[in-house]
């Protein structure tokens, strides 16, 4: 399989994926991270000639989201109805700034 991964490749990745560890940490990383790799070893022993690779595995899925569309909002009475306060049309809500009041 692959080359075992070092201390420098496991400190790069956590560079990159920005993830502060210690020298102990990558030592630990540094070993779990080449047992899994070890572990992934019998998967190179497969003959995968003529092999279509697989991007999904339900086959043709296709997107199952509905169509965007257009359905009326609410009004602005309605969006005001279960508010606790209101002014002007307005949601009027606690200051959370501390300048007292609401807003």
């Amino acid at each position: 399989m692959a080359d075992q991964l070092t201390a420098h490749d496991v400190r790069g990745i956590a560079e990159y994926v920005r993830i502060g560890l210690t020298d102990e940490e990558v030592a630990a990383m540094t070993r779990d991270l080449n047992a899994i790799i070890e572990s992934l070893s019998p998967i190179t022993e497969y003959d995968l000639e003529g092999v279509e690779p697989t991007f999904h595995p339900i086959g043709s899925l296709s997107n199952v989201m509905r169509d965007d569309a257009e359905v009326p909002g609410f009004t602005q009475a309605e969006a005001l109805a279960n508010a606790p306060r209101q002014q002007d049309g307005s949601f009027l809500i606690p200051s959370i700034l501390g300048e007292g009041g609401d807003r």
